[in-house]
């Protein structure tokens, strides 16, 4: 075994996923760097979380817009030749930011890593058009750019689109692809190494992280866990095809990383994923391994199907009559950094390792399972995003039990119609909720006033009398 395997283990057989974390994350809190314009009044409602920031040395700034302020930062790593735009899921009035940064940057893929909504709260909002074809072309006024998608393809766990993007003023177009990972959950991992080296091999094949193109752009909902997740493996198999297997610290990398956007990679087993497709994508590297390559796929299409399979099953059992709409909206999301500090509240759950890895004694893996892991989610088209700190299993869709012999252009359009009436749902409570606040606050000063003046008629009343 070379270095990582014997790092890998090493941190198995102690069980010391946690602690190895907590002390990354204590030597990041020694750095000196700010976030100024992040906290500036004018900036804050700009974020998606209160406690997700970019650095300033290295966030991302806008040329054409009223403000040059996006939360997204550049994360370089010089060594490994490689650049990312790490950016939280867009907020519905941050859209036009969002492909404007696209834009100016050059970028010629998005990795969108989340879905839009989780456990029935918007993540990040729908910011690419909902069909194909000129008649759906988004117009950002704001920023004199359309952006048309010409072409959709669903994958088993994940989805491309092409969007073409042109400037209202110089009428210049340029393509964009979009790689749309939608079985990640938040806080969580895929569900094997394998499926997700696949997915980082497509985006290779297609070029978006050459040194030719703008950097990609690399979102969840707030750019940090799933984001920071696909950057470190990737800079690590660059480095390592680069220099060597023994090169490689995947510790000092993630460090590194972390010194241009902040609490990259958010739980524990983030981090042992990472070190799993790390070593699995060093042995792909190998000329030999072809020769056992379709027994691997072999063995991870039988993990992805049996999941399948569970997932329906918990769908099935967990439908139920609907929850009565909450008259308040519910309150805002725990801080995310709290995952920076402390340890996880439950055991880490097991990760399906690879025909690689299985050679490797990971039988300590095993002590580390949760009862209540939920199965790897099917795919589905209105996925959802990160959540709150405290969110780190996905809840089962309904959407595993659909017939699989439904017209795929029938599903999707399905998908697309009940994701909107979800949302249009949230907004209504929302709205409701606010309502409610309102007449409230409105009431407040003429029952306040009717009060006192009661109250200063019994006072004077008593001083007549006596």
């Amino acid at each position: 075994m070379n270095s990582v395997e014997n790092e890998y283990m090493d941190i198995v057989n102690r069980n010391a996923w946690p602690l190895v974390y907590q002390k990354i994350g204590q030597t990041c809190q020694k750095y000196p760097y700010t976030c100024t314009e992040a906290r500036k009044p004018q900036n804050k409602p700009l974020n998606r979380y209160r406690d997700v920031n970019p650095y300033d040395h290295s966030r991302v700034i806008l040329k054409r817009s009223e403000s040059d302020y996006i939360n997204a930062n550049l994360v370089k790593m010089p060594r490994a030749n490689r650049s990312y735009i790490l950016t939280q899921g867009p907020l519905a009035f941050t859209v036009g930011h969002f492909w404007l940064m696209v834009w100016e940057q050059n970028s010629r893929a998005i990795l969108m890593l989340n879905k839009v909504i989780e456990k029935n709260e918007i993540k990040c909002h729908w910011y690419w058009p909902h069909g194909i074809g000129e008649q759906h072309k988004m117009s950002l006024s704001d920023v004199n750019l359309t952006v048309e998608q010409i072409s959709e393809e669903d994958r088993s766990y994940y989805s491309t689109r092409v969007f073409k993007v042109q400037d209202i003023d110089s009428l210049e177009t340029r393509e964009v692809i979009q790689f749309h990972y939608t079985t990640w959950p938040d806080f969580g991992v895929p569900s094997s190494p394998v499926a997700f080296l696949e997915f980082l091999q497509k985006v290779r094949e297609v070029g978006a992280l050459d040194l030719d193109v703008g950097p990609p752009v690399v979102h969840c909902s707030a750019g940090i866990g799933r984001s920071g997740t696909f950057c470190l493996v990737d800079t690590c198999l660059v480095l390592i095809e680069k220099e060597g297997r023994d090169s490689v610290n995947i510790q000092e990398i993630l460090l590194e990383l972390r010194k241009d956007r902040m609490g990259l990679i958010q739980t524990p087993d983030q981090l042992r994923f990472s070190y799993q497709a790390i070593i699995e994508g060093a042995k792909r590297l190998d000329p030999n391994w072809k020769e056992n390559k379709s027994m691997a796929e072999s063995t991870y299409s039988n993990v992805a199907d049996e999941g399948e399979e569970e997932g329906a099953a918990a769908a099935a059992e967990s439908a139920g009559p609907a929850e009565p709409a909450e008259e308040e909206a519910p309150p805002p999301p725990p801080p995310r950094s709290e995952s920076l500090s402390r340890a996880p509240a439950r055991p880490l759950p097991a990760i399906p390792s690879s025909i690689s890895l299985g050679n490797m004694n990971l039988a300590a893996t095993a002590e580390s399972s949760s009862s209540d892991e939920c199965p790897p989610t099917p795919p589905a088209m209105d996925g959802s995003p990160a959540s709150s700190a405290d969110d780190e299993d996905e809840e089962p869709t309904v959407v595993a039990a659909e017939s699989s012999a439904e017209p795929a252009e029938t599903l999707r359009r399905r998908r697309t119609r009940e994701l909107a009436e979800r949302v249009s749902g949230m907004k209504r409570r929302a709205r409701d909720a606010e309502r409610w606040h309102a007449i409230k606050r409105s009431l407040y000063k003429p029952v306040a006033i009717t009060f006192g003046c009661l109250l200063a008629g019994i006072v004077i009343y008593s001083y007549v009398r006596h």
